[in-house]
């Protein structure tokens, strides 16, 4: 693919826990929790989703001109909490796209929100968001058909929780509920980038990639959590619970109602379609692939909230009796507590 980009796929980190991981070369540079974060939002002529709710995002107040530089067309917001990149590619292709944009511009940026359509096999009319990465498939290395590298993860956005809770209060008041599943999915597909990022999404097909409505939700959604608009940012203060959540289908709906009801951080979400018992993989000896998908989105998250007291959230029924100890232990033996529902719920 013309739009590959190189990756050292032989970059490791050490977490906190000191659980040994895989992701994409070079270690966060976190602000002081005093500074405003710089999220660049990163948009595909490619999609028809994406330059929907570009064009929404770009008309709400405060958004300077368009320029075209060499990788893109760039806009920046008076505010200097967000810059819009507009690139010929798909997204889920633009491997490297934060390290090169802050190399073109000169400006650092601290997250990437990823604006984009949704696909899936029923065409259900979503609103969606995600982290990215291809845990649990194997070989380990390889590029994934649908971006990314196989056993690696991007670091989730801060974000994540509060853009999902605010999208679906806008979508609530915006009476899209009974249009659209409101809804978030675990962690899958690329690019491979360095900095903590989401994809946030409209589903599934042309009609509702197009519709101006739906565009204008996570237009207003990203604005509010950003804080375009004037409000208080949201973002990470180097202290707070932060959920990492194992088991469950694709959609995660044991994972939602918890960050639905609740003001938890959230990090990555595996489903146990990735995280299989029944792979091993070879690296610097033989290792359990489940063992890797749990150490990876635990080690990642740790990365993108320094500070922040990491848990795991089971979806227990979608477990064995056997795979559901396995994995706890395996999150005791690296110092990750586990929580259950109620007592994250709990006031």
């Amino acid at each position: 693919n013309p739009s590959w980009r190189k990756i050292n796929s032989s970059s490791r980190h050490v977490s906190a826990t000191g659980v040994r991981f895989e992701s994409v070369p070079g270690n966060l540079k976190h602000k002081p929790p005093s500074e405003a974060m710089s999220i660049l939002l990163l948009a595909s002529k490619m999609d028809s989703a994406s330059l929907n709710i570009y064009s929404e995002l770009i008309d709400t107040v405060g958004w300077g001109d368009e320029m075209q530089m060499d990788h893109g067309i760039v806009s920046r917001h008076h505010s200097g909490l967000a810059e819009a990149l507009l690139i010929e590619e798909l997204h889920i292709w633009a491997d490297g796209i934060d390290k090169e944009h802050q190399s073109k511009t000169g400006r650092e940026i601290d997250e990437v929100i990823v604006l984009s359509r949704h696909v899936s096999a029923s065409e259900t009319p979503a609103m969606t968001l995600h982290a990215v990465g291809v845990p649990g498939e194997t070989p380990h290395g390889e590029i994934a058909r649908s971006g990314g590298i196989t056993g690696k993860v991007v670091p989730p956005s801060t974000m994540f929780g509060d853009l999902f809770r605010i999208m679906s209060r806008i979508s609530i008041e915006k009476g899209l509920e009974s249009d659209y599943d409101i809804t978030l999915e675990t962690t899958h597909h690329g690019p491979v980038l360095q900095k903590p990022t989401l994809f946030v999404e409209i589903g599934s097909t042309e009609d509702r990639w197009s519709d101006r409505i739906a565009a204008r939700v996570w237009a207003e959604t990203i604005t509010e959590c950003i804080g375009l608009d004037g409000g208080n940012p949201r973002s990470w203060q180097g202290s707070g619970d932060v959920m990492v959540g194992f088991g469950g289908g694709h959609y995660a709906p044991r994972h939602k109602a918890i960050i639905a009801q609740s003001d938890v951080w959230v990090g990555h979400l595996i489903a146990n379609y990735a995280i299989p018992f029944n792979k091993m993989v070879s690296g610097e000896g033989l290792e359990e692939v489940w063992k890797h998908s749990v150490s990876v989105a635990i080690a990642s998250t740790q990365e993108a909230f320094p500070g922040g007291r990491v848990f795991a959230h089971l979806d227990r029924k979608s477990f064995k009796g056997w795979q559901r100890r396995a994995i706890t232990e395996y999150l005791h033996e690296i110092g990750v507590p586990v929580m259950r529902g109620k007592q994250i719920l709990s006031p």
